[in-house]
């Protein structure tokens, strides 16, 4: 396989590892860079969601001895259940608005204009959250979550079918308005992760399946592995970062991002749309 299209998945695979966990879309930087790097045909928006399992695994890994300890658990301890439970519950709204509006979205929303809008209101939104009093916080710990908390944090995430939202933002930052420390908000929306952009990925794979070829493994090897190393070294330093500093930096960023996506649209240097 062509050298040049292993770098590019590789640089593809770093932005999606740096990015998927933050709060500043991973679809916005990864359309910008595919089109920089001219990686942005069909067979490249396929990549670009089989690539998650990559970050997916890296979190994977940093919360294994909390995964294998609830699943060694499930079957004698109820905090273990409610866990696993309140997983689940916040999952199902995204695969049930997912399958219900997605095609909609993919074809009336990916515009230059809803991609820039959603960074800079998104920014905004994050300015908001973090200027909630001290006492407005009722969750310290994922653990802690009801079953009701969980369904509003996986409704909340359905806003990130709109592109330039975050899937990362919307969890995190919605949890943090709902009332969860920001602590708990950010693991939950990592373990949230785990079923919506496995399953993203294996739909997507299995939807597209007729673009790929064996020829394509060496590619997704490539991206996963670039996706997994990032997005490794982006989960534990998250960790360390919200232990003492707030989201701020990264809603000026967002904003900052989003007056690229419009300059960038409005110049002709990056196609955002079919």
């Amino acid at each position: 396989m062509d050298l040049v299209l292993l770098a590019k998945a590789a640089v593809m695979g770093i932005v999606e590892g740096l990015t998927e966990f933050l709060p500043i879309s991973s679809t916005g930087h990864l359309i910008l860079a595919g089109s920089l790097l001219g990686f942005d045909d069909s067979k490249a928006k396929v990549f670009d969601i089989a690539i998650q399992t990559g970050a997916i695994f890296a979190v994977i890994l940093v919360y294994w001895q909390k995964i294998h300890a609830t699943v060694v658990a499930l079957p004698r301890q109820a905090k273990a259940r409610r866990f696993a439970m309140n997983v689940i519950i916040a999952f199902l709204p995204a695969v049930v608005l997912g399958l219900l509006f997605g095609k909609v979205i993919k074809e009336h929303l990916f515009t230059p204009m809803v991609v820039a809008s959603t960074f800079i209101v998104g920014g905004f939104v994050i300015l908001w959250a973090e200027k909630r009093p001290p006492g407005s916080v009722r969750v310290e710990n994922v653990d802690d979550m009801t079953p009701w908390d969980a369904l509003k944090v996986g409704l909340v995430q359905c806003l990130a079918m709109i592109p330039g939202t975050s899937r990362s933002g919307a969890t995190i930052i919605g949890g943090m308005l709902l009332g969860l420390s920001r602590k708990a908000a950010t693991e939950f929306s990592f373990f949230l992760a785990m079923p919506t952009l496995i399953g993203a990925g294996v739909y997507s794979l299995y939807k597209e399946r007729a673009l790929l070829s064996m020829a394509d493994l060496p590619m997704f090897l490539v991206g996963l592995v670039f996706s997994f190393i990032s997005a490794w070294l982006c989960v534990r330093w998250l960790l360390r970062y919200i232990s003492t500093h707030n989201f701020i930096p990264f809603a000026w960023y967002r904003i900052a991002f989003g007056i690229v996506v419009l300059a960038t649209a409005w110049s002709g240097a990056v196609v955002w749309a079919d």
